[in-house]
């Protein structure tokens, strides 16, 4: 599949964001994170490695993995691949929250309509590069589509006290790590964060540990890592301006965590980048 164009500032105008996955070129990976959203990663060349709730799952080309609202999922892309990601705001399915509960959760099993969902998002994303007269609509109406197999064909009627009481956890959470990622340049202590949100730092940690299955120093790491691997790999900037600009205090702490999230020194990605070039 070609893919005529990556979309920088993605469908504005639209009810929903699709645009070509970051990790595209290989040598990626993001950590455990979440969203309140609805996401669907569409592989369509290559493979990626998911980790939902810690449980692996390798998608190939053909296949599509549906991420609910506030689910605990890691990224792992070591090889060039093409996939779009469709993220679907949650207010969206708000007719269909399960009684009791302010939100939906959809199932991962596979199933004939797949096959469906993968062509109506690869025509999404085409319509949105070509903008063809009147593509607004077109694109809209295949999104609609997919929001209807979602509800008839993937949706949840059912779900555990367990499952609701950790959802409601993670919304507080997901509220925390937006401060999180706005201020991630700053120094973030567990205890500054927890006084900003009247949270003990006690009870705070025990949130992350509980419910996002990580620890707040580990989730602050992936954000800062994150945001520098993206700006490192798109500027001529030196370790040390990056490292600085993105919450490190020195290039050695920055390349230790690059190291340990890539498995490779800034110093030896940027070589590999200037000879793919050369």
């Amino acid at each position: 599949m070609e893919f005529e164009q990556e979309l920088i500032i993605p469908n504005i105008g639209f009810p929903f964001k699709l645009f070509q996955f970051e990790g595209k070129d290989g040598q990626y990976i993001r950590e455990k994170h979440w969203h309140r959203c609805i996401e669907i990663f569409a592989v369509f060349e290559g493979s990626l490695v998911f980790y939902i709730n810690e449980e692996k799952s390798k998608l190939h080309a053909g296949d599509f993995v549906l991420l609910n609202s506030n689910e605990i999922h890691a990224i792992h892309a070591p090889n060039p691949n093409k996939t779009l990601v469709l993220q679907i705001p949650l207010e969206l399915f708000e007719t269909y929250y399960t009684e009791g509960n302010q939100f939906v959760l959809f199932s991962h099993k596979k199933r004939q309509q797949d096959t469906m969902i993968l062509e109506l998002v690869k025509q999404m994303y085409e319509g949105i590069c070509r903008k063809g007269l009147g593509y607004q609509w077109d694109v809209q109406s295949k999104f609609f589509q997919i929001l209807y197999l979602l509800i008839t064909e993937y949706r949840k009627e059912e779900i555990t006290k367990e499952v609701s009481k950790r959802y409601k956890k993670l919304d507080k959470l997901s509220v925390i790590t937006e401060y999180i990622k706005n201020h991630y340049r700053e120094e973030l202590t567990l205890e500054s964060v927890a006084y900003e949100f009247n949270y003990s730092p006690t009870y705070l940690s025990r949130m992350f540990q509980k419910y996002a299955k990580t620890n707040y120093k580990a989730y602050l790491q992936s954000v800062r890592i994150e945001y520098a691997f993206k700006e490192f790999a798109n500027s001529n900037c030196t370790v040390n301006e990056v490292a600085i600009r993105n919450g490190f205090p020195n290039s050695k702490a920055f390349s230790k965590e690059f190291q340990r999230a890539y498995g490779i020194l800034p110093s030896e990605y940027r070589k590999r980048q200037k000879n793919a070039i050369d």
